[in-house]
C-alpha cells in the first residue's frame, strides 16, 4: 500500500476524539463470564474508515456498488491493519504493527506505544460505543443507527444518524468493525472480535455490549473497522 502524491491530506484520516482514561466491564454471554479493564486515554475515529479514505491509502477500495462515503466493507482483519501501518507511514507517524508471514495473523504483534495508527482493543471499543451509558445502547436505536428495519438492504453514508456523546458515529450499526483482540484462542484458534452491529442486523445484534467473531482472513459485505490512537 503506498501512498499517491496527490493524496489530499484530508483523505488520510477522519477526525480523531480524544477520549479519556476509564475502565470497562466486558462480558461473555457465552461463558457468562466478566472482565474489567483499566483503559489509559486514547483517540477514536469519530466514523468508521470510509472507501474514500481507504481507496486514498490503498489504492482502490473492494469492488462494490456503494458509495464513497460508506464504511467500506470486505475487508479482512489481515488487511486492516496493513491499512493501518500504511496509513501511518503515509502521514510521518510510527507504525503500530509488526507483522510476520502467518496467513492467520497469529505473529502480529501491536505496539501500543506507537503513535500511528491501530484498531482499537475490544475493551476501548465497547468503552467508547457507551460513552458512559450503561443502558444497552446509547440512544434510540432507530435515530443512532442503520439495521435491518430500517436500513432497505444496504449500507448507508457515514455519520447520517445521531452520535453518542462523545461525537462517534455509527458504532451501533451500518457495519461491524474489527477490533485488535483474539476471541477466545483455546477454542477458535486465531478468530478476531468485531463489534456494533449491521446494517442487516436485528435488535439483539446492534447492543454496545454484542461480541462476535471471525477468521482474520473473513470478509463480508457488513464489516469494516475504525481507526484508533494511542495518545
Amino acid at each position: 500500500m503506498t501512498r499517491p502524491e496527490s493524496m489530499p491530506l484530508q483523505l488520510l484520516a477522519e477526525s480523531m476524539i480524544e477520549l479519556p482514561a476509564g475502565a470497562i466491564v466486558l462480558r461473555d454471554e457465552g461463558t457468562k463470564t466478566n472482565w474489567r479493564v483499566e483503559l489509559a486515554a486514547f483517540r477514536l475515529a469519530a466514523v468508521p474508515v470510509t472507501r474514500e479514505l481507504y481507496a486514498a491509502i490503498a489504492g482502490e477500495a473492494p469492488a462494490s456498488a456503494a458509495g464513497p462515503r460508506t464504511p467500506v466493507t470486505e475487508v479482512s482483519w489481515n488487511e486492516a491493519v496493513r491499512c493501518c501501518n500504511a496509513l501511518s507511514r503515509a502521514v510521518g507517524l510510527q507504525p503500530c504493527y509488526t507483522l510476520g508471514d502467518d496467513p492467520e495473523g497469529r505473529d502480529v504483534v501491536c505496539d501500543w506505544r506507537a503513535d500511528g495508527y491501530r484498531l482499537p482493543s475490544e475493551a476501548e471499543w465497547e468503552y467508547a460505543c457507551r460513552a458512559g451509558s450503561a443502558d444497552v445502547r446509547y440512544g434510540e436505536l432507530d435515530e443512532i443507527a442503520w439495521y435491518h428495519d430500517n436500513s432497505g438492504g444496504r449500507v448507508h453514508d457515514v455519520a447520517t444518524r445521531a452520535p453518542n456523546a462523545w461525537g462517534l458515529y455509527d458504532t451501533i450499526g451500518n457495519v461491524w468493525e474489527w477490533c485488535w483482540d483474539v476471541y477466545d484462542p483455546s477454542v477458535y484458534g486465531p478468530y478476531r472480535v468485531f463489534r456494533g452491529g449491521g446494517w442487516n442486523d436485528p435488535p439483539r445484534g446492534c447492543r454496545a455490549s454484542c461480541r462476535r467473531k471471525s477468521h482474520p482472513t473473513f470478509r463480508i459485505d457488513d464489516l469494516g473497522f475504525r481507526l484508533a490512537r494511542s495518545r
